[in-house]
């Protein structure tokens, strides 16, 4: 393996990508991390819950003791490995298929998820698509709807369906990326949906800060997930994650925990920020 290879080249032809197909397994959660309860008795929302950071943050909350409702696309197989993980952990949770960004479909997660539980104390929206392109003429208009439909509207979507039953101390979560804050000229759609969604959190912050909600971010740099060889050639694959300061990519498992974090109650007085997990790179603004 070269100084610069950093996983085995591989590309998947399907989007959204599929976890199972992906070599090295990410890792989802590790075995030194230890629980202590901090989301007993909540109940989470969570998109692109089949697999990448959405697994992990799945697993972790169920960890914490939460129960989850878990939303994708269509990937069935992998959606049953995360569920089955929730599981033994001995929480209860909800799969629910479709398209986050249809009204229809959040108003249905919202009905059924109050249903079972009767409350919804922590929403993430984590979901996302990326097409790279060299340039910004190579963008057709459909790929650039698609991927705000995907990345931001759905975020409103649901966002929009499930605050009426949000309670004081209730927390709302987003995934921005690291391409919000230093751009990437093969990601111009992707990069400018992130961006939407920064200042999305920030202001929501601001307009929910006296009903007592918290909203904040996690801005992702290079991780393990499938939407990598789902989007990226293999030869982009094989040097991913080695121009980060640490060299490497980051796995799923390294992301969760600042989701428990902005979770629970340590993130009490944190509300409009987004935390920078990205292998050392630093990011100001």
């Amino acid at each position: 393996m070269s100084v610069q290879q950093t996983l085995p080249p591989q590309h998947q032809q399907r989007q959204p990508g599929l976890e199972q197909a992906m070599d090295p397994q990410p890792v989802y959660i590790t075995a030194d991390y230890r629980s202590a309860g901090k989301l007993t008795g909540k109940v989470a929302i969570i998109t692109g819950a089949d697999s990448g950071i959405g697994r992990a943050v799945a697993v972790h909350y169920a960890s914490e003791g939460a129960n989850l409702v878990l939303l994708y696309l269509d990937e069935h197989d992998d959606l049953a490995v995360t569920r089955r993980e929730v599981e033994d952990r001995g929480v209860q949770c909800l799969a629910l298929a479709g398209d986050a960004a249809d009204e229809g479909y959040c108003r249905k997660v919202v009905e059924q998820t109050l249903s079972k539980w009767g409350r919804i104390d922590i929403l993430v929206n984590n979901a996302g698509e990326q097409h790279p392109q060299a340039s910004l003429e190579d963008i057709s208009e459909a790929q650039w709807e698609k991927t705000f439909r995907t990345n931001i509207f759905a975020m409103f979507q649901l966002t929009k369906a499930v605050l009426p039953h949000l309670r004081r101390g209730a927390s709302i979560i987003n995934t921005t990326s690291i391409t919000a804050y230093k751009g990437s000229p093969g990601l111009l759609d992707y990069s400018s949906t992130k961006g939407a969604i920064t200042s999305y959190t920030r202001s929501l912050a601001m307009n929910l800060a006296e009903r007592g909600i918290r909203v904040n971010g996690v801005a992702p740099g290079p991780i393990w997930t499938p939407l990598i060889p789902s989007t990226f050639t293999a030869e982009e694959v094989a040097e991913f994650g080695a121009n980060t300061p640490m060299g490497r990519p980051g796995q799923p498992a390294e992301v969760a925990p600042a989701y428990v974090y902005l979770a629970c109650q340590d993130s009490s007085y944190v509300s409009g920020q987004v935390l920078h997990i990205n292998g050392g790179s630093v990011v100001n603004g």
